[in-house]
């Protein structure tokens, strides 16, 4: 034929991108920050899941964030890991504060654990959930109600649960979550305070935290014990994380590094339109890497 089909050039450059992937040198960390991606951070790409692990691997980084299980032999291949585990069934509308859902989550949840468990994940996100009226203090009640019967199960399978703060500000879902409870991470901190478990922890979204606190130096270093997990993205448009935007995240990744903090941190960010995005993320690794 004269002409490739669409489908098939695309493949062709594809794999051709994974070859060059392959051939060119993996970069070596230094290793104070464990980096971890999103597949966001690719845009839009005709590459396979397998082909983004290849770069992945290639850039530095230890794995990806929210990946299904059928992904985790892929992440595997290599040498790769599922850095974060999804929610286990709590979901952006009733989260951890609506007590009416709290048996069903409980019974998928658990189920969950066992799942990451027995596939050696340690710690997955979850979500507070929409006030719909409900005042904080009620919030941290339920959530703090469901998560000790969660509790003994976590502690016997070594998982930690981690919940995420969010801007409610930002009233796109793209940039926010409206009406989310955990918008203030001194709330979550509280929840996490009154669990008083060592598997009850935070996922410190960095993004929202500037947005809706800002002093994040010090809300970092001074809640780093409660911190399971971060993310990272620009600020105020959600992209890279160089000079463009306001977060300074080169001292903020030692501020996180001179914590001494082992978990991971992984790049959230939305490339910008007309970036390449593997530069993007091959830049925002160089940032972190201090």
């Amino acid at each position: 034929m004269l002409h490739m089909r669409r489908r098939e050039l695309l493949g062709t450059i594809a794999a051709a991108g994974t070859l060059a992937a392959q051939t060119r040198p993996t970069i070596q960390r230094k290793g104070r920050i464990k980096q971890g991606l999103w597949t966001s951070n690719f845009g839009q790409t005709d590459l396979s899941f397998e082909q983004l692990c290849a770069e992945a691997a290639r850039l530095g980084a230890h794995g990806f964030d929210m990946r299904p299980p059928a992904q985790w032999p892929v992440l595997k291949q290599h040498g790769l890991v599922p850095t974060l585990g999804g929610t286990g069934g709590a979901n952006f509308q009733n989260g951890l504060i609506h007590p009416e859902g709290h048996d069903k989550l409980v019974e998928s949840v658990s189920a969950w654990i066992d799942t990451l468990a027995d596939n050696n994940i340690g710690t997955f996100i979850t979500v507070g959930g929409q006030r719909r009226g409900m005042s904080d203090e009620e919030g941290l009640r339920n959530a703090v109600a469901v998560l000790k019967r969660l509790q003994p199960k976590l502690q016997a399978r070594n998982v930690t649960i981690a919940l995420e703060n969010m801007n409610n500000k930002r009233l796109d879902p793209a940039f926010g979550r409206e009406d989310q409870i955990c918008g203030h991470f001194s709330w979550g901190i509280e929840m996490c305070k009154r669990v008083d478990s060592p598997n009850v922890k935070m996922v410190c979204d960095i993004y929202h935290l500037q947005i809706m606190d800002g002093d994040l130096a010090r809300n970092i270093q001074a809640n780093i014990d409660w911190i399971a997990h971060f993310h990272t993205a620009g600020v105020p448009n959600r992209g890279e994380l160089d000079g463009s935007q306001e977060i300074n995240y080169r001292y903020i990744a030692q501020v996180i590094a001179d914590t001494g903090y082992d978990g991971y941190v992984s790049h959230e960010f939305r490339p910008s339109p007309g970036r390449d995005p593997l530069g993007s993320i091959a830049q925002a690794m160089a940032i972190m890497d201090v």
